[in-house]
């Protein structure tokens, strides 16, 4: 089996790691307390078969998540255990700190959050020695505060010193300009991404905005509250990642996906999306087939990050479907949207999208998909952040608070031209025509 362990960190991940955790348990039939319910459907089986990639076995048939919850201060993790999944989680993996990181990057990262870092690797080390053949890392976290953003950071950076050859991947709820919780996220946000850049091999940029977006336009939600949100992040990592946990057609794993969708090492961060997005009162007159999940996918209003598909070029593309779909259909449809769209495509990769085709579809769905984009388009919002990032630290806003933690001013300096630098090669790939490649100047990278 082809494990994996998974990482929460600090309040947004924990929120959304465990509406992920309630998502899987749904999937393959496991109950509040890790006992697999096995039933007469002929998918109890195929729900069976790869428990192991997220869960580990226990005594008496018990099944538990690979999972390590951490934050700073003693409440979401409190919430955890006192909520219908407490039962669930080894008691060993729930780690929290009593201080918190007070939106602050530089106590995740280095006072507060490095004082916990050893007692969380501990247990990371655990699980990783505990499975047959890992295959990777996934940390869900939110990039605007301080635990997710620092702690979470340093964690992937321990992480990749002491498993280098395992695939790492971000669930990373990225700051977005019209819902912004604390005055200085941009720091936060710029100073993980500087991180991520590196340390990551594939990381997936979701934020509020455009979740709020689909809630209130697409779903027709009048007050959306968080609870929506993290319900479709959590479909949209059970999406990803159902290749990995259920028998497909077209078994991609994480490094399957790294491989196909990272064209150059720094370019990894991923728009997924996901499809039927349809409000309930619509749902009733709607015909759930191929051709229209295949049209939502890439209509960007089902997008989830804020950025627009339209205003760059997609370098590389996947699609997961689930459910009874022919894998014939599927290409076709995907073919045509490819030549329909050639020109939102660049055209010196050629077949740059992978399909894959999952049978089990998502509860109480016939069918489903999910999306993951490599577009040029994402660097508007890494964009909007050195913009909002410049406007602060041309001041020297808010950076004593930074500093008191040890933090060099350096440090901001260097994170704000590393991420410069990955606008720039986003939008050098973007320009880049395919005479340039086959006759024309040397190409720069």
């Amino acid at each position: 089996m082809r494990e994996i362990v998974h990482i929460q960190c600090g309040q947004c991940g924990n929120q959304i790691g465990s509406r992920f955790w309630e998502q899987l348990n749904e999937e393959h039939s496991i109950d509040a307390l890790g006992n697999f319910v096995r039933t007469e459907d002929p998918l109890s089986d195929i729900q069976f078969e790869r428990l192991n990639v997220y869960y580990s076995e226990a005594q008496g048939d018990k099944y538990v998540p690979r999972a390590v919850l951490v934050d700073l201060e003693p409440g979401t993790i409190d919430s955890v255990k006192g909520g219908h999944l407490g039962g669930l989680f080894r008691p060993d993996n729930l780690i929290n700190g009593n201080s918190g990181a007070g939106n602050n990057w530089a106590k995740g990262h280095y006072t507060e959050g490095a004082d916990l870092v050893d007692s969380v690797m501990d247990v990371i080390r655990k699980e990783a020695e505990a499975s047959d053949c890992l295959q990777g890392f996934q940390l869900v976290h939110s990039l605007g505060g301080g635990t997710g953003s620092g702690l979470g950071t340093l964690l992937l950076a321990k992480i990749k010193e002491e498993y280098p050859d395992r695939i790492m991947m971000s669930f990373s709820v990225v700051p977005s300009p019209k819902v912004s919780d604390t005055v200085v996220e941009p720091y936060n946000a710029m100073l993980s991404t500087h991180q991520l850049i590196d340390n990551t091999d594939q990381t997936f940029c979701i934020d509020n905005e455009a979740l709020h977006n689909i809630c209130t336009r697409v779903l027709k939600i009048t007050k959306a509250g968080y609870s929506h949100l993290n319900n479709l992040v959590s479909n949209t990592m059970s999406g990803v990642t159902t290749c990995l946990r259920f028998p497909g057609q077209l078994n991609a794993d994480l490094r399957k996906l790294a491989v196909n969708m990272v064209p150059f090492p720094r370019l990894h961060f991923f728009m997924p999306g996901y499809a039927p997005l349809t409000s309930i009162a619509v749902k009733s007159y709607q015909s759930l087939s191929v051709a229209e999940l295949t049209h939502q996918m890439f209509d960007n209003k089902n997008a989830m990050a804020a950025c627009d598909p339209r205003t760059g070029k997609y370098l590389t593309v996947a699609a997961i479907f689930r459910g009874q779909v022919a894998m014939k259909e599927v290409d076709d449809q995907m073919m045509s949207m490819q030549s329909k769209n050639s020109a939102y495509f660049v055209e010196w990769i050629p077949n740059n999208v992978k399909t894959a085709v999952c049978s089990v579809p998502p509860k109480d769905l016939k069918m489903s998909s999910t999306f993951i984009a490599n577009s040029t388009a994402i660097k508007t919002l890494f964009q909007r952040l050195l913009e909002q990032f410049n406007k602060m630290f041309g001041r020297k806003a808010f950076l004593h608070f930074y500093t008191g933690e040890g933090m060099d001013e350096m440090e901001f300096t260097e994170a704000r031209s590393n991420v410069t630098d990955m606008i720039y090669e986003y939008q050098q790939y973007e320009e880049i025509e395919l005479h340039d490649e086959l006759g024309g100047e040397e190409f720069d990278d």
